[in-house]
């Protein structure tokens, strides 16, 4: 099922067998630890973040990459850290090697 019309599947795994795959798994516990990963559709994994359970995640900051990952996808365009849409991407190229910072202005 998906939570309020989002388009990709949150999963369970009460056996562990996913958190086994991806290295998750803690074999004395018999639990997954906090694991996510943000798999393309290709099936590649483009992001992913592994937290011990006291430290909660931040949905909006996965919510922020997703809508990242699918405008580099879309684009070819490289987002800057904390980049949200609509503000000013990159356009990766040999001429900006090593010029990034006079791309890319930090917000205040």
């Amino acid at each position: 099922m998906v939570p309020r019309g989002m388009p990709y599947a949150l999963v369970s795994d009460a056996g562990g067998k996913i958190g086994q795959v991806y290295g998750v798994y803690d074999e004395e516990a018999g639990v997954d630890i906090r694991g996510r990963f943000l798999i393309d559709p290709d099936g590649v994994i483009q992001a992913m973040e592994v937290m011990t359970p006291p430290v909660g995640r931040n949905f909006s900051e996965l919510i922020r990459q997703i809508m990242a990952f699918q405008h580099v996808r879309a684009t070819n365009e490289a987002t800057p850290a904390g980049w949200t849409p609509g503000e000013p991407t990159l356009k990766p190229s040999p001429a900006l090697v090593g010029k990034v910072w006079k791309e890319w202005k930090v917000k205040d």
